[in-house]
């Protein structure tokens, strides 16, 4: 039942928005990507200097203290060491001059999106009119 459930949630989550925004959204796919790209890039200039994110994998000490049942009602403490992950920032060096290239064709590329994006977007609301 409860997985019955679940799967008509996910495909309601699927299917959001009406046809025009869900056509309207593909069409536009890369532009929105490429606007992600352009922030972090100007955000690294002015910072001076790109943030990473690294996983790093450490062992972490657990309780693995069994649960008490009818033949051990007080069962013996114990630990036991399992592979635990974390995710930090480090500032990564980078070339100013090379980043400013990169934002500057990336907006150029974005104007050419933007440009065949129109036409995409127009044929979207004729095919799918609200």
């Amino acid at each position: 039942m409860k997985r019955a459930l679940f799967l008509i949630l996910g495909m309601g989550l699927a299917a959001c928005g009406t046809p025009q925004q869900q056509c309207i959204a593909a069409a536009t796919r890369d532009q929105r990507v490429l606007d992600r790209l352009i922030a972090e890039t100007e955000r690294n200039i002015a910072r001076g200097y790109a943030i990473e994110q690294v996983t790093i994998s450490r062992p972490v000490v657990l309780d693995c203290t069994p649960r008490p049942t009818a033949a051990t009602p007080n069962p013996v403490p114990r630990t036991c060491l399992r592979d635990g992950s974390y995710t930090v920032n480090r500032p990564q060096a980078i070339d100013l001059n090379a980043e400013r290239a990169k934002l500057a064709s990336m907006v150029a590329k974005r104007r050419d999106l933007a440009r065949q994006a129109e036409a995409a977007i127009a044929q979207c609301r004729a095919t799918y009119p609200e």
